[in-house]
């Protein structure tokens, strides 16, 4: 305990003062850290071999009860998750966390789509979703809103956090870039598109937002089709090294998606199917 005491107070104390406070040796105490290291990167080989046998799907919950199954091991989840942090461990699927304040309210919305993926003009039905970015640095989240008519992306955001302001900021953008003309914007009920913020927005704006059922990811298919294309198309190929490098991607894929990359069904690419339908209506 008494080494315990020091290594928690050791980035606020001097280690001699604390040592000799406590009564015990300087040696002693590094032996015990090089102990302790040492039971630590045995865990961590051990969380290791766990993740590569379940391909990084498990979080630190399902480590911490694989540890004790398959090893006997009895370990705080708070460690676990420490450890698998520490050393890029963590689960490659994909979490979205909830960012409300306490005691708020949290909306959701009727499914208006029902998997009818078809408008019959610009800016009718919207899909948004985010997505991440894998990097050396950390992880990039990427916020869309698609248009269904033409897939043409209508507006995005990225940041390194996800929570109501990305959404919130892609929700301004698309407002301030098109024309908003009984708009019905489609999300997953991720806990960002919950929140009071986001209500508010699609009111003040006039668009009536719509909720895929809970854990259907085809409900939200367009936009899962784009995150589809983007990451095999993109991200797979070109493995960014910072987010920096993550960013360029973004804007450089959404542009060529946009204006360049040619839909088989329509022969064309997004803008161009858009730009047609302003001209016929014109």
């Amino acid at each position: 305990m008494k080494f315990k005491t020091i290594k928690l107070l050791s980035n606020s104390y001097p280690i001699t003062s604390l040592c000799k406070f406590l009564g015990v040796s300087r040696s002693g105490f590094y032996k015990y850290l090089q102990n302790n290291n040492q039971k630590d990167l045995d865990v961590v080989n051990k969380i290791k071999q766990i993740q590569d046998k379940s391909k990084r799907r498990y979080g630190y919950r399902r480590v911490q009860i694989a540890l004790k199954k398959q090893f006997g091991l009895h370990i705080n989840h708070k460690k676990v998750l420490r450890l698998m942090n520490k050393y890029n461990l963590l689960s490659k699927i994909r979490r979205k966390y909830i960012y409300t304040k306490p005691n708020e309210v949290l909306h959701y919305y009727a499914n208006l789509y029902n998997r009818n993926f078809n408008a019959e003009d610009i800016n009718k039905k919207w899909t948004t979703d985010i997505t991440y970015i894998i990097t050396p640095e950390g992880r990039l989240y990427l916020s869309v809103i698609r248009d269904v008519f033409d897939g043409y992306i209508v507006a995005y955001k990225y940041s390194t956090r996800i929570d109501s302001k990305l959404v919130a900021d892609t929700l301004k953008l698309a407002y301030q870039n098109t024309k908003i003309d009984g708009t019905i914007l489609h999300s997953d009920q991720g806990a960002t598109y919950t929140t009071l913020l986001y209500y508010n927005l699609t009111k003040k704006y006039g668009i009536t937002p719509s909720m895929s059922r809970k854990a259907t990811p085809l409900d939200n298919a367009p936009a899962e089709s784009f995150f589809s294309s983007f990451k095999t198309e993109c991200i797979y190929l070109e493995k960014p090294k910072t987010i920096k490098e993550a960013k360029e991607l973004c804007d450089e894929y959404i542009d060529f998606y946009n204006n360049e990359r040619i839909q088989l069904k329509q022969q064309s690419c997004p803008n161009e199917i858009r730009q047609r339908k302003i001209a016929n209506v014109g």
